[in-house]
């Protein structure tokens, strides 16, 4: 199941679970976790992107080791809400990783490289670190930013 409406992802996880934030870009794929009751995300490893077969492997790989129930995806829409080439290519994404049998949530993204980078400024991150580690802060931006919402709505 692939939705972008939070109660539908929540109703497909009643118990809660860890959820796998991604943000899937064209050379690496972001990733971040959060605990199993929704309350903070955390980054985690930044993957090299490439041939889908083996990014599919790298992320079943994590999505075992941490047990994950659901999976956030990033959509990159345009400021005025509309979807360009980069946010069809998250949902073909999305559509390709629709066979874990993991409930899918896609996540509008805009702003949260941009919130990943303040953060890493202000703790004081040299550019070269930033560089290494803004796709899997952006990925915890994503997946904050969608917990957040599936807190408000369980209420």
């Amino acid at each position: 199941m692939i939705t972008q409406m939070t109660f539908e992802f929540s109703a497909a996880l009643p118990d809660g679970g860890v959820l796998l934030g991604l943000d899937p870009g064209t050379k690496t794929i972001g990733t971040a976790f959060c605990d199993a009751g929704w309350r903070f995300a955390s980054p985690a490893k930044t993957l090299p992107r490439g041939k889908f077969a083996r990014d599919k492997a790298a992320l079943e790989a994590l999505i075992a080791e941490r047990s994950v129930r659901g999976i956030v995806i990033g959509l990159p829409l345009n400021m005025d809400g509309s979807e360009g080439p980069r946010a069809q290519a998250s949902r073909a994404f999305a559509r390709n990783l629709e066979p874990l049998g993991l409930p899918i949530l896609l996540w509008d993204e805009r702003w949260s490289t941009a919130s990943a980078e303040r953060g890493l400024i202000e703790q004081d991150m040299s550019r070269a670190k930033r560089a290494e580690r803004i796709d899997s802060a952006a990925a915890a931006v994503i997946l904050q930013g969608a917990i957040d919402a599936l807190a408000g709505a369980a209420f």
